[in-house]
């Protein structure tokens, strides 16, 4: 059978005119790359786009400036499962030994391949066609990794070709942008409302912080009740001290009064004072916190623990700045500014009557919001290298600093007792690195394992945990927006069909919401 016919020219023809297509394609998205301002779309662009080109059914695109600085990284199509055995292979497997030898492997079935074949992983999750190559010269910037095919057999040779110019061409797209996220992080957000707010006891760059700066600059002139609310250990405290610090009050008093640490039944006592005799307790006249802050501020926290009468005189005094003493029918004056913080949900607590609506209205004129360390990830080094600098000083200890790994891991970790729970961490950290005459605060300090954990123990990476990073950072982002898919991904800056691939990539379950159709 001949081939020479013009049939078979005719199609011939039309084949290399569908590869100069192809080509044509490949070379404009990879052109339109470069218009990218943000890493993390540019990352998710980038791996769709080569991803469609060879026909890959997976895909993993992950940079690393340094090993202990920086990573991102971002999956297309892939199941956890997929990801387990991914991760796996950055540590030891076929990511590894591109990443040693800064060269494309590949294999059409790493299951057959007697180089991998042996992999639990492999044989777990039976993996076939595998094409992984650098991104940038060496030392790589980082890889991109594809599994499976859409097609029979392994990639092609056109395959190999593109992924390894589309590593090339993606190396210095990524390092501008890694640089400007590098600028971004070194900037201070609160450099301009400081100039005219003192608030040193409020430490942090980050915008989420410049705006309860800006809040409380602007509340502090003004002879206003102020609410704070925020979950517990955010620096509710300190910002109510800045905010007296910086009024017209701020040479008066500033007295604290926690209302979760007093008895109910001497919290009006303690308060608004007692006549001798009022009660077992009162041998004499008692002056309450009241009294002490004339002129002054007068800063309750846990507002929401007070009793029920102890609100109704509460009321009274922000009302008509008058109040009574228990056990006195004599109403005393009162020049005090009230600043009070809580950490409970005061509206639910009006609708189930267990706190005054009226009170609730009369103390937030001017609400501010605390913001959890998970709100403010960028600040937990800064705060967590003072901390470490503050225990060292107060112990009389050499000076440390936290390793790179170990700033990570604090920013990354989860604080559900916020800045007071990291301060204690890194006391105990700095105390263990002594002991162990270590030059620096390592993770282990301040993660370590109870000593029935240790053995057998599988080591989570880094990737992994930059993994779970990025599912808790999508899953935050789409309870914020109610689980609206297009509305989160428009917040997020990346395409709605990419939403869904990190949504399954993650296993985080879709929830249709009103808007979402």
């Amino acid at each position: 059978m001949t081939t020479s016919g013009p049939q078979y020219q005719h199609t011939q023809a039309g084949d290399d005119i569908d590869r100069a297509r192809r080509e044509r394609d490949f070379y404009r998205r990879l052109l339109d790359l470069g218009a990218q301002q943000e890493l993390e779309p540019l990352l998710e662009e980038a791996l769709g786009m080569i991803v469609g080109f060879t026909g890959a059914q997976r895909g993993y695109l992950c940079l690393q400036e340094d090993e202990e600085i920086e990573h991102w990284a971002t999956a297309y199509g892939c199941s956890e499962e997929d990801l387990d055995a991914i991760r796996e292979s950055i540590s030891r497997g076929i990511i590894a030994e591109a990443i040693a030898q800064n060269k494309t492997i590949e294999t059409n079935s790493a299951l057959h391949d007697p180089r991998f074949q042996n992999r639990m992983s492999v044989r777990v999750h039976k993996i076939e066609a595998v094409l992984c190559a650098p991104v940038g010269a060496a030392p790589p910037l980082g890889v991109v990794y594809l599994q499976g095919r859409r097609k029979k057999g392994g990639f092609t040779a056109e395959d190999r070709d593109r992924t390894e110019f589309f590593g090339k061409i993606l190396a210095p797209l990524a390092d501008r942008l890694i640089e400007r996220l590098r600028r971004s992080k070194d900037e201070d957000h609160t450099a301009k409302v400081r100039e005219e707010f003192r608030c040193g006891g409020l430490l942090g760059r980050s915008r989420t912080l410049a705006e309860v700066l800006k809040n409380a600059f602007l509340a502090a002139p003004l002879d206003i009740n102020v609410l704070i609310t925020g979950p517990s250990g955010t620096g509710k405290t300190a910002l109510a001290r800045a905010i007296a610090h910086n009024s017209p009050r701020a040479s008066g008093p500033f007295i604290e009064l926690n209302c979760s640490a007093i008895p109910q039944n001497l919290m009006e006592s303690e308060l608004f004072g007692a006549e001798k005799g009022a009660h077992s307790m009162a041998f004499g006249d008692i002056p309450g916190k009241v009294a002490a802050a004339e002129g002054g501020t007068l800063f309750l926290d846990e507002v929401g623990e007070l009793p029920l009468d102890a609100q109704a005189k509460l009321l009274q005094l922000l009302q008509d700045r008058r109040y009574y003493p228990l056990g006195s029918n004599r109403a005393l004056r009162a020049d005090v500014r009230i600043v009070a913080a809580t950490n409970a949900d005061l509206k639910d607590m009006v609708k189930r009557r267990q706190f005054r609506e009226d009170l609730f209205h009369r103390l937030q004129i001017l609400p501010i919001r605390m913001p959890s360390l998970s709100e403010r990830r960028s600040d937990i080094p800064l705060l967590a290298q003072h901390f470490c600098n503050k225990t060292c000083q107060e112990h009389g200890l050499g000076a440390l600093r936290l390793s790179h790994r170990a700033q990570f891991m604090c920013r990354e970790a989860s604080w559900p007792g916020n800045v007071r729970e990291l301060a204690n961490a890194i006391a105990a950290a700095v105390i263990r690195t002594h002991g162990e005459g270590c030059e620096s605060v390592l993770p282990r300090h301040i993660f370590p394992e109870p000593e029935d954990e240790k053995e057998g123990r599988r080591r989570i990476s880094f990737q992994e945990e930059t993994r779970r990073f990025q599912r808790r950072l999508l899953q935050d982002a789409l309870e914020e927006g109610q689980w609206n898919i297009s509305k989160t991904a428009q917040r997020l800056g990346i395409a709605r069909s990419h939403m869904y691939n990190l949504m399954a990539a993650h296993g985080l379950d879709r929830r249709k919401s009103e808007d979402d159709g």
